[in-house]
């Protein structure tokens, strides 16, 4: 039988080249909530509810590593443009969502990409066509019959000549692909496939004890196979601790305080 536990366990000293976050961007109505949904839980929400900001955390064993994801699922209206600017220095992987049949929120991908670029130029003391970030972007609605102000075309311009940046036609709906994004989206950050939602088995909160490889002793599931476990009740971290967080992901060295002025300015 397994012990019950507690899945923000401190004892899980998971590596911070383990932890990770993953950032949804784009306009309101998009399905950027839908999409994170199909992740999480693999459900689609028929009812539309605004998303303010939604904090999410899952933790993997993975042949026999803990990794930890977090999940920041952001609101389409950007009311407070420095939590948006923290938002992005903080995430290590990004999905920009814009819908097939409008063009304005295609442009809104268009400025995050850019956004994106230079906010972690910024962080990182590099030009923007030196820096290395994987993002996947999703032009979602594929499933309805409408008329499309999206040309394919026109978003592959936008991704041409760049290896860390792909492009998918999705229906979050339908479950349409969403495989294939985040697999590739997971290949680009050098992270194991397995994160991907039809690559591991996902066990309930009660199975944290997965993720103590001493504590590991049951016959039904096998350390060395892959397990993905959503942590209840997650909460954003505080701005404190997520510049903490870029500090110990993405600075380093002498500089920190400059890079913190970077960070929130």
């Amino acid at each position: 039988m397994i012990k019950k536990t507690s899945c923000c366990d401190p004892e899980l000293n998971i590596p911070a080249k383990n932890c990770y976050r993953m950032v949804i961007l784009g306009s309101s109505k998009v399905g950027k909530t839908a999409i994170v949904s199909r992740f999480l839980n693999g459900k689609f929400e028929e009812q539309y509810t605004p998303t303010i900001e939604d904090f999410h955390r899952k933790f993997y064993s993975i042949r026999g590593d803990v990794y930890q994801l977090d999940i920041l699922d952001t609101s389409g209206n950007h009311p407070f443009p420095a939590m948006r600017r923290l938002s992005i220095l903080t995430g290590d992987v990004f999905i920009l969502v814009f819908s097939l049949d409008n063009r304005d929120s295609f442009e809104e991908v268009q400025r995050l990409k850019q956004q994106i670029m230079e906010t972690k130029s910024c962080l990182k003391n590099k030009t923007k066509e030196n820096i290395d970030v994987p993002i996947v972007i999703c032009g979602n609605k594929g499933d309805r019959d409408f008329y499309r102000e999206v040309q394919r075309e026109e978003v592959q311009q936008l991704v041409e000549g760049d290896k860390k940046c792909a492009y998918f036609e999705i229906s979050a709906k339908r479950n349409t692909s969403l495989d294939e994004m985040f697999q590739a989206l997971f290949t680009m950050a050098k992270l194991p496939s397995e994160m991907s939602p039809d690559l591991h088995r996902k066990v309930s909160v009660q199975y944290c004890d997965i993720l103590h490889r001493k504590s590991f002793r049951s016959r039904k599931l096998k350390d060395e196979d892959a397990y993905g476990v959503v942590a209840p009740f997650a909460r954003r971290p505080s701005v404190h601790s997520d510049l903490m967080y870029i500090k110990e992901k993405a600075i380093g060295g002498s500089h920190s305080r400059d890079k913190e002025r970077c960070a929130i300015s």
